[in-house]
């Protein structure tokens, strides 16, 4: 039996529709407060037959920090998807984040080599990867520098690759897949999804920065080789495209039908509202809404090269523009539903 964590998440939401529909016996943990209908809602973009696949679902309530209900998560299972991550860039979640990601990522680790598990696949990220110290493309092999401003979800990340890592010292096998900006529908509040649903708004302004970006499907695709192949102790970039804020949103716009952006946003004034932000968020105790990381990262060019991916696996990504396509005809749809 396989066990998915995060399993409510963009990744593991398509995750367990890909893992079901091989057939596969699937455990997946959720929290209390988890939303479970969003997965059926991603298993309905695929198949009509959504309700009868997601009743094939072992859900069992439980926290990666919950260790006892944990402990039973992991009876009879032989593979480990750790999708499961609490993601947040604002410094006052440092320790929410160390406990998720760090201490949680420890306990699954633990568990593993307690029940013999045969393989984890843990999903980082590529704020784990460092920068090329001349201008290029990063690798596996470019060093994370913890000199550099990294963002407090970034530093956490590391710290759940550290406990990996450990673990495959005490004998368990396992890979990690450190994807960059995931497109995939189905979450629009969050993550690439707050992206689209903002371009349908209108954007008038573009970020001076760029990103690799990568579709949902690929992640999930590499997953499931990484886990049925022979390759242990590994991790592997995966990004498809490395773009500039601009392309993406241009793109994006053009595909909502929405005009796109033709002006640079001063890197100075983002700056300037960041402190504004946190002046409010100070007086009024109210949720940050632009942090200055965010503002660092949105002028700053973080592309990665995925050669090692498609050289050992031989794996050719989903071209960039039908994963835009696609992406945003599944955010039109649905808006227009909501809006009838």
């Amino acid at each position: 039996m396989i066990l998915v964590t995060g399993g409510t998440g963009l990744v593991g939401s398509h995750l367990l529709y890909f893992l079901l529909k091989s057939n596969t016996t699937v455990r997946a943990i959720h929290r209390r407060s988890s939303d479970l209908i969003s997965v059926k809602k991603i298993f309905s973009y695929y198949t009509e037959d959504s309700e009868n696949l997601y009743k094939k679902i072992e859900w069992v309530e439980a926290n990666i920090t919950d260790i006892p209900a944990l402990t039973d998560s992991f009876k009879g299972i032989t593979h480990v998807y750790h999708a499961a991550a609490y993601i947040s860039f604002d410094p006052k979640h440092y320790y929410k984040l160390k406990k998720s990601n760090i201490e949680g990522t420890a306990n699954i680790v633990n568990l593993c080599i307690a029940n013999d598990v045969q393989k984890l696949c843990y999903v980082s990220s590529v704020a784990t990867i460092g920068t090329p110290i001349e201008n290029g493309l990063a690798t596996e092999k470019t060093d994370w520098n913890p000199e550099e401003k990294n963002s407090v979800y970034g530093i956490s990340k590391y710290g759940a690759e550290m406990e990996v890592w450990r673990g495959t010292q005490e004998g368990l096998d396992a890979v990690i897949v450190n994807p960059g900006v995931i497109l995939g529908g189905g979450y629009w509040n969050s993550g690439s999804g707050a992206i689209f649903k903002q371009a349908a708004k209108g954007v008038p302004f573009y970020f001076g920065g760029g990103v690799g970006i990568v579709d949902v499907k690929d992640v999930v695709a590499i997953m499931l080789l990484l886990m049925k192949s022979t390759v242990k102790n590994e991790r592997y970039i995966v990004v498809s495209n490395n773009v500039s804020y601009k392309e993406l949103l241009t793109a994006i716009s053009l595909k909502l039908n929405k005009k796109p952006p033709k002006k640079e946003a001063p890197q100075w004034i983002l700056y300037l509202l960041s402190g504004l932000d946190w002046f409010l968020s100070v007086i009024f105790r109210a949720k940050r809404k632009l942090l200055k990381a965010t503002v660092h990262s949105l002028y700053k060019k973080s592309f990665y090269d995925s050669s090692k991916l498609k050289t050992q696996l031989g794996y050719d990504f989903i071209p960039f523009d039908e994963t835009v396509t696609r992406v945003a005809t599944a955010y039109s749809m649905e808006s227009s539903a909501s809006d009838a």
